[in-house]
């Protein structure tokens, strides 16, 4: 399955990489932490490693660790504006539950 961008992830990544001047995509990934035992982790890509699983959608590059792909594979990352806030939002159908925040994750 993968992890896939909506249409307006796509274009807010590569916008943003086009400003940054540098960059192949967008690395996505778990890490330990907050109440709920799991957070989502984003960086912009200057390099590829070894470990990088790649998928793209929508024309962009989007990297993923083989201990994060359990976690997210299937899920959609999307981009909203809401009033003044604005922000990715995470469509991932594996969690199972989150913390009142939204900081954090379970599967």
């Amino acid at each position: 399955m993968g992890v896939t961008l909506s249409e307006k992830a796509a274009t807010h990544v590569a916008n943003y990489l086009t400003k940054r001047g540098k960059g192949v995509g967008l690395r996505l990934g778990v890490r330990t932490t907050g109440c709920s035992g799991m957070a989502y982790k984003l960086e912009f890509v200057d390099e590829i490693s070894d470990e990088d699983l790649v998928f793209e959608s929508n024309g962009v590059k989007v990297f993923v660790d083989a201990k994060s792909l359990p976690y997210l594979d299937g899920m959609e990352l999307d981009f909203a504006r809401e009033g003044l806030s604005e922000g990715f939002k995470f469509n991932n159908p594996n969690v199972k539950d989150q913390c009142g925040c939204g900081e954090s994750f379970n599967v």
